[in-house]
């Protein structure tokens, strides 16, 4: 049974890893160590910014004194693409409205999204596709091992999932800018799919998939030091 150390404070994002990767694996977070540890996401795309955090905790857990007991650290980066703004809000998602302010940190939800309309307040429907983007880092926890050796040795699994962005948001489920994203296939958002529809065609579930299946056929030799 793998042990996993989820590298996100966020408690809708830890909700879904476990609910997708189901009791075949026991997922500790941020709320069971004993310290909490801020990683400085400046990575320019969801691949660096997992990498960044998963190696960043990786190292930190290696340190006896943080011992949990788990072999691995899971890192989740991920947000949303709009093919109208080029591409944003990007690795931005989540302090998209805080960028017009020079904040540091996370915006709201509501703030975020609030922004997202405005800017595409005088798109058409027919142009309002965009994606989730989804990338997980997973790192075995080798303690005294370098960021560089650990980030050598990390493992990367992604996910999408194409859609569309209404022009006010509906429902009241999900989180971050479900309310507006409405997946292609289905007539209504993510904040109202359910978790188990909504699991089973997002981009977090179809990377979270990848990785299941990449440890139900690794080797125990493959799986002591995943491949980079």
């Amino acid at each position: 049974m793998p042990n996993l150390f989820i590298a996100t404070g966020d408690t809708h994002k830890i909700q879904e890893i476990r609910a997708v990767l189901g009791p075949r694996f026991v997922c500790l977070c941020q709320n069971d160590a004993n310290a909490q540890l801020t990683v400085n996401e400046t990575g320019r795309t969801f691949g660096e910014n997992a990498l960044l955090k998963a190696v960043t905790w990786a190292a930190y857990l290696g340190i006896d004194l943080c011992d949990l007991g788990v072999e691995w650290v899971l890192a989740d980066d991920s947000g949303l693409e709009v093919d109208a703004l080029g591409g944003a809000p990007g690795v931005h998602s989540a302090r998209f409205a805080a960028l017009d302010s020079g904040l540091s940190g996370n915006s709201s939800d509501s703030e975020n999204s609030a922004k997202l309309l405005r800017l595409l307040a005088a798109v058409p429907a027919a142009k309002r596709t965009a994606r989730f983007r989804c990338v997980l880092a997973l790192t075995r926890i080798c303690p005294g091992a370098t960021l560089d050796e650990l980030a050598t040795n990390t493992r990367t699994f992604d996910g999408t999932c194409e859609g569309r962005l209404q022009f006010q948001p509906i429902g009241d489920q999900g989180f971050g800018y479900d309310p507006l994203f409405v997946p292609t296939g289905h007539e209504t958002s993510f904040a109202t799919l359910g978790e188990i529809v909504k699991n089973d065609v997002s981009h977090r579930g179809s990377a979270l998939k990848k990785l299941s299946a990449w440890f139900a056929l690794a080797t125990p030799a493959s799986a002591l030091l995943p491949p980079a």
